[in-house]
């Protein structure tokens, strides 16, 4: 299985419900590094399974719909915590739809998606999922 990883990132705003999450259940800013990995199992006639520059556009454009928003306000969101798991599904999910689009071409070989949100160089979260 080949991968090729991008990384861009975000800052919002949020606050949780619940107990669990102490202080963070007020409103507080994160800014998340991502890294997006495009996996496939077979490579195309130039030996890449994606173009780095458009798969880094897309998630640079995924990124944008949520950067610099309060999140607690994104009817995406609604009821939800928007947890670093739940923000890396989020994302994944962005992606495959655009991915299924065609936004990476005819000629990516891409299956299945993997995205991180890296909290802090201690803490981190990731989605995987198939396309």
């Amino acid at each position: 299985m080949f991968g090729v990883t991008v990384r861009d990132h975000m800052m919002v705003a949020h606050s949780f419900r619940g107990d669990v999450f102490g202080p963070a259940q007020r409103l507080h800013g994160a800014t998340f590094v991502v890294d997006a990995t495009f996996r496939g199992e077979s490579l195309d006639d130039s030996g890449i399974l994606v173009d780095i520059g458009r798969a880094a556009d897309e998630l640079r454009a995924v990124l944008a719909e949520l950067s610099y928003r309060n999140l607690d306000d994104e009817p995406a969101f609604a009821g939800t915590n928007t947890t670093s798991e739940v923000l890396a599904r989020h994302v994944a999910d962005r992606l495959a739809g655009r991915i299924r689009a065609g936004a990476l071409g005819a000629a990516a070989q891409v299956t299945g998606i993997a995205v991180t949100l890296h909290e802090s160089h201690v803490a981190w979260a990731t989605f995987e999922r198939a396309l």
